[in-house]
């Protein structure tokens, strides 16, 4: 390993997604993470698509580059096992619940005890202030709390063949776990932040994120509000929205008022949206009124909103918007998709083909950045995902193993921490670790 990392060793009791997402970036830049799993093995080991009792799609996408220790904090030799790998350690990442770390010996207090300039950090899943405080919680939670559901949340269901479910209400977004994933970003941040300022100050600290306080961060944009630019949707979430809910209104019809407030931008929805081509559908990107304009000269079509004194508030500004979003929208469907590519491209107009994600596999543009990585699982067989997200000159980062197998790295790093072969065979006996 030669990333930026190298040399820093992370021992991981996270499981799941947002936990175990951050072991796998701090892996790639070079760190040693060492998980720790129960001897029964983390559970999303049986998560999502399973391959058999101990492996899954799910747990391979966000394990890999680590060594898996399996250990019994329960037990007295378990937890003594564990301080002494934290001993030898620079980070602890956890996602356990609050109540529980303790109990496992893994708290901060106990850890600080062990190692006096550890870096710690810890997920949960609401902070630790707060009638929420405690509380379990998902990325499903989150999304549905925080408004993301809400928001882009379909209502139509689930559906495969005349089946539906789920109708009426936001379903949640499946693409990803947007919070998990943004949850364990903010992780590395914090803990190369922690460690460059322990670099400077030979200082440790505690470091605590949450699910909650992520899902606010990612929807910047729309939770913030302004004082002298009031939105009319929170003044209709403030106002009227607790008189509805008290009326018994539906779902649905409540979420009808509230996209009155919050209308369609008709402005942006010409030149920040997808569309229809003859063949297939396309998306077009420009945000600012150059790119804007250039859009519209490749369309032909003249634009009133580019003129000086123009008033998008006036209702005739508002009709033209929406008629000329649909004369846009059968103009394209004229021509093919990689015409007009091709015509926005020349232009140097932001336009792109809107594709599924499994499509991105064998994608040029992700082979030719070196974003699909392809490594050899020992049941799952070869699997192709996403590699290291950044480049760097000098030392780059590097997926360096498939996600291990239960308790495979157990004889290995407990002989590395200074335990002797008979040592181990004895906590193997006992149950404290699993050992493969």
């Amino acid at each position: 390993m030669v990333g930026p990392l190298q040399g820093i060793r992370i021992v991981e009791f996270s499981q799941i997604i947002a936990g175990p997402i951050s072991g796998v970036l701090l892996s790639d830049l070079g760190a040693d993470v060492i998980k720790v799993e129960p001897p029964w093995g983390d559970p999303w080991r049986g998560g999502s698509v399973p391959i058999n009792a101990t492996e899954s799609k799910g747990f391979i996408a966000v394990n890999r580059g680590k060594r898996s220790v399996c250990l019994d904090l329960t037990s007295n030799e378990g937890r003594s096992i564990v301080h002494r790998l934290v001993s030898q350690a620079d980070v602890v990442t956890v996602n356990n619940r609050a109540d529980v770390l303790p109990s496992l010996g893994i708290d901060y207090d106990t850890l600080k005890g062990v190692k006096p300039d550890l870096v710690y950090s810890e997920i949960t899943a609401f902070g630790r202030q707060g009638p929420f405080a405690g509380n379990p919680g998902y990325d499903l939670l989150m999304q549905g709390l925080t408004g993301v559901m809400a928001a882009e949340g379909i209502l139509d269901g689930y559906r495969s063949g005349d089946l539906s479910l789920n109708a009426g209400v936001p379903r949640y977004l499946t693409v990803m776990p947007m919070v998990d994933y943004a949850t364990g970003y903010s992780v590395v941040q914090s803990v190369c932040a922690a460690l460059f300022h322990r670099e400077r100050t030979g200082q440790g600290q505690k470091i605590e994120t949450s699910l909650f306080a992520n899902a606010l961060t990612i929807q910047g944009l729309s939770l913030t509000q302004v004082e002298n630019a009031p939105s009319a949707s929170f003044d209709f979430v403030q106002n009227e929205l607790p008189l509805l809910r008290e009326a018994g209104l539906t779902y649905q019809e409540i979420d009808a008022l509230y996209r009155e407030r919050r209308p369609i931008p008709f402005g942006a929805f010409i030149y920040y949206r997808s569309y229809q081509t003859a063949d297939q559908v396309i998306t077009l990107g420009c945000l600012s009124e150059p790119l804007r304009k250039k859009a519209a000269n490749c369309l032909g079509i003249e634009d009133i909103r580019f003129n000086e004194g123009y008033d998008p508030s006036a209702e005739e500004s508002i009709q033209f918007a929406i008629d000329l979003s649909k004369r846009v929208e059968d103009m394209i469907r004229e021509k093919p998709a990689e015409e007009w590519l091709r015509i926005f491209h020349d232009a140097g107009v932001p336009a792109a083909p809107l594709l599924y994600v499994e499509e991105m596999i064998d994608h040029e543009q992700s082979r030719a950045t070196g974003m699909i990585i392809e490594q050899q699982h020992p049941v799952g067989g070869k699997v192709l995902y996403s590699g290291p997200l950044s480049k760097w000159s000098e030392t780059p980062p590097e997926a360096v193993r498939i996600s291990p197998g239960r308790g495979e790295h157990t004889r290995e790093v407990l002989a590395e921490a200074g335990y002797s072969a008979a040592e181990i065979q004895r906590f193997h006996d006992a149950g404290s670790a699993r050992t493969g």
